[in-house]
């Protein structure tokens, strides 16, 4: 099979990690990422969860409630109270 170079830019910090971790499995960069490409090729997708992490605060449900609390406020069907009374009611 025909060899290619691939050059890729990385955090300098970044690169001395992996290259430790990937010590430690064994390998070099080389062969990490040539395992990575194999596995996206084999499963055809990226084999780890790619997702930004975001306060749990801004899931969907949380955020549709909050526009519904929005419109309700909007159209005056709130109710309120003090902190006394919604103490006294426990």
């Amino acid at each position: 099979m025909a060899q290619t170079t691939v050059n890729i830019r990385m955090d300098e910090e970044l690169k001395k990690q992996s290259e430790r971790l990937f010590n430690e499995f064994g390998m070099n960069m080389t062969t990490a990422f040539t395992v990575f490409a194999k596995a996206v090729v084999r499963t055809g997708k990226i084999p780890f969860e790619i997702s930004v992490k975001l306060d749990d605060f801004y899931n969907e449900h949380n955020q549709k409630k909050l526009r519904e609390s929005a419109i309700q406020r909007e159209n005056g069907d709130v109710i309120v109270k003090t902190m006394e009374e919604l103490v006294a009611n426990e």
